[in-house]
């Protein structure tokens, strides 16, 4: 999967980029509009913007924003309390057919910045065509309006993970999955969730045979993804671990982190015959 390496850049350069001319059928989604509406909307929603990061790949074909996000006057003490993940809005934009605009509310590590995407209704995407712009705008108003229902529901998966071990062998298994199953990761990406597990680049305050730990050394490896694919990724790795892993165990989410940890695979093992009786939904998040 080659393509030119994306970089960090302004508000500015996004927004003076020319746009594209693809012909009438397609609709363009300006990256200077979907900047000006995302910070209008979180302010008059009563979000502060700590953090805006946007990164681009050469002439900002694709570009990708990325805000952290305080609430002014939470309504949840759940979220007032948190002190471990801060809430964030991201959306990716494209100016050369590449993906469709997608956002989504989400959280990030503070101590790292690694980011999580749920995957329910918390990601919109939209094909450039008819009244995409129009119809990008409103998503963003929806996803903003519901961003503590669904920034609450990242704490809960956080907790669920809390809960599970996972040794050495267990995790070599799932990352071999993520690249050669999922396609989530690439090769480059393995070395750095490879190295992270022999030593950590940040304390997540969990142990190294933890689930938790996992899920962020492979998020720190996902900020190496290009703008067009860290959404998706991230999301798509989310439902991995939560959807499949957690779901399989029938882990209901919990805000007590002192629960015991449980063996991931040996419960898998357990409910295996369970599982195979029944039939799995799965939803489909293709660009």
């Amino acid at each position: 999967m080659g393509y030119t390496r994306p970089s960090e850049t302004t508000k500015s350069y996004l927004e003076a980029m020319p746009l594209p001319s693809h012909g009438k059928s397609y609709t363009v989604i300006p990256h200077k509009e979907v900047i000006e509406n995302t910070v209008s909307m979180l302010n008059a929603s009563g979000f502060t913007i700590s953090k805006e990061l946007y990164r681009a790949n050469m002439n900002a074909n694709v570009a990708q924003g990325i805000y952290h996000i305080i609430p002014r006057n939470p309504l949840d003490v759940d979220i007032k309390l948190e002190t471990e993940l801060g809430m964030m809005f991201a959306w990716t934009n494209s100016y050369d057919k590449s993906t469709r605009f997608q956002c989504a509310i989400g959280a990030y590590v503070m101590v790292c910045s690694n980011g999580m995407v749920a995957g329910d209704m918390m990601n919109f995407k939209r094909k450039h065509t008819g009244n995409a712009d129009h119809d990008a705008k409103m998503q963003i108003s929806n996803q903003i309006k519901n961003a503590e229902k669904y920034y609450k529901k990242i704490l809960n998966d956080r907790d669920g993970l809390r809960q599970v071990s996972l040794n050495t062998k267990q995790q070599s298994e799932l990352l071999g999955r993520l690249y050669a199953d999922e396609e989530i990761l690439e090769i480059s990406q393995l070395s750095i969730v490879k190295n992270e597990m022999e030593k950590p680049s940040y304390d997540y305050s969990a142990d190294q045979e933890n689930a938790w730990a996992f899920y962020n050394h492979v998020t720190h490896a996902l900020k190496k993804s290009h703008p067009r694919n860290w959404l998706s990724d991230t999301q798509k790795f989310h439902e991995f671990m939560v959807g499949d892993l957690l779901g399989q165990m029938g882990i209901q989410q919990k805000d007590n982190l002192k629960t015991n940890q449980i063996d991931l695979f040996s419960e898998l093992q357990i409910n295996q015959t369970e599982v195979l009786e029944h039939d799995v939904v799965t939803s489909d998040f293709d660009l």
